[in-house]
C-alpha cells in the first residue's frame, strides 16, 4: 500500500508528528468548547429580529461560526492522521524490535 507524500514525512518524524498531534488536540478542544451554545444564541437572535439581525452583524457571525465549525474538523482530521502515524510507528518498532 502506498502512502502519501505527507504520511511518509511524518511516519518519519514522529517527535513533529506528536508536536502537532498535541496542537490540533488543543486547538479542535478550544474551537469546539462552545460551539454549539453559540449557534444556537445565533440562530435565536437572528429569527427574534429578522433584518435588524443581519445589518447588526448576525449572518456575518453565522458564518465565522460555520467555518470555525470546519476549521475544528480540519484539527480532527489533522489528529487522527498523526494518531494513525504515530500507532503505526510503535506497531513497526515493535515488529523490528523482536
Amino acid at each position: 500500500m502506498g502512502y502519501s507524500r505527507l504520511y511518509a514525512f511524518l511516519l518519519q518524524r514522529w517527535w513533529l508528528t506528536f508536536l502537532l498531534l498535541g496542537i490540533s488536540f488543543v486547538l479542535g478542544g478550544l474551537l469546539t468548547l462552545n460551539l454549539l451554545h453559540t449557534l444556537m444564541a445565533n440562530f435565536e437572535f437572528l429569527s427574534m429580529y429578522g433584518v435588524e439581525a443581519v445589518r447588526d452583524g448576525g449572518l456575518w457571525q453565522l458564518i465565522e461560526i460555520v467555518g470555525s465549525g470546519y476549521f475544528a474538523a480540519a484539527c480532527y482530521v489533522v489528529f487522527k492522521l498523526c494518531e494513525k502515524v504515530l500507532v503505526e510507528r510503535l506497531i513497526m518498532t515493535k515488529g523490528t524490535d523482536s
